[in-house]
């Protein structure tokens, strides 16, 4: 199976998570995609969705699909997302599609996050993936200075901008043995605004795309 199947797989297993009368977080990224696609056969049986990034949003409109403000939702039963890295404890790395703040905040306000995502993106220890980070403008020279401290080789990603207007920094070579610990210490650098570490609140499903299958680790 290709990638793209099991990529494709596991967004349409995430249907099942869906109950009727849900407002759905939307996250970002060609797995999200997949989702979306699936989602707009159903379309009927939801309330809503929240997106994670301009893109989604699109996509999610051009599907006829109703698109909320996240201030004018109470909660949200459920969000689904793709990752770049992640582990059998579920926790993850994401912002490959530069949409990480928002995609934590709306992690953040969801009772359950389910991830999807092919089997090439489960790893042993996060890290091999650059971490993306999202800073302020005029940090950005002082939170590369600071990352190098913590062992990373911290990447200007050129040419991109954020939906909130801010720059992404691609970590290189930073071996995340404690994802946890490593999410707090890097939020704490002034002038950081997320950092692509889902640990603090990781996945509360994993849903894998494998070659004849798919695994599920919750």
């Amino acid at each position: 199976m290709s990638t793209e199947n099991k990529k494709q797989a596991a967004a349409e297993a995430a249907l099942d998570y869906i109950q009727v009368g849900d407002v759905i977080g939307i996250g970002t990224g060609s797995t999200t995609n997949y989702f979306i696609d699936a989602l707009a056969k159903i379309k009927g049986k939801i309330d809503g969705t929240v997106a994670s990034s301009e893109a989604s949003a699109k996509r999610l409109k051009h599907h006829g699909i109703h698109v909320l403000d996240l201030n004018s939702v109470p909660s949200l039963p459920i969000y689904i997302d793709g990752a770049d890295e992640a582990t059998q404890h579920r926790h993850l790395i994401k912002g490959g599609g530069g949409a990480l703040t928002r995609e934590k905040i709306v992690a953040g306000v969801s009772k359950k996050f389910v991830c999807i995502a092919d089997d090439s993106k489960l790893v042993d220890i996060l890290g091999t993936f650059p971490l993306p980070i999202e800073v302020i403008p005029m940090a950005r020279s002082h939170v590369a200075r600071q990352l190098v401290k913590h062992g990373g080789i911290p990447e200007l990603r050129e040419g991109f901008i954020t939906d909130n207007g801010n720059l992404i920094l691609d970590v290189h070579n930073m071996e995340i043995l404690n994802p946890v610990e490593k999410e707090r210490e890097l939020n704490n650098i002034a002038g950081v605004v997320t950092v692509g570490i889902f640990a603090l609140r990781p996945a509360d499903v994993l849903i894998l795309g494998k070659d004849s299958s798919l695994e599920t680790i919750q």
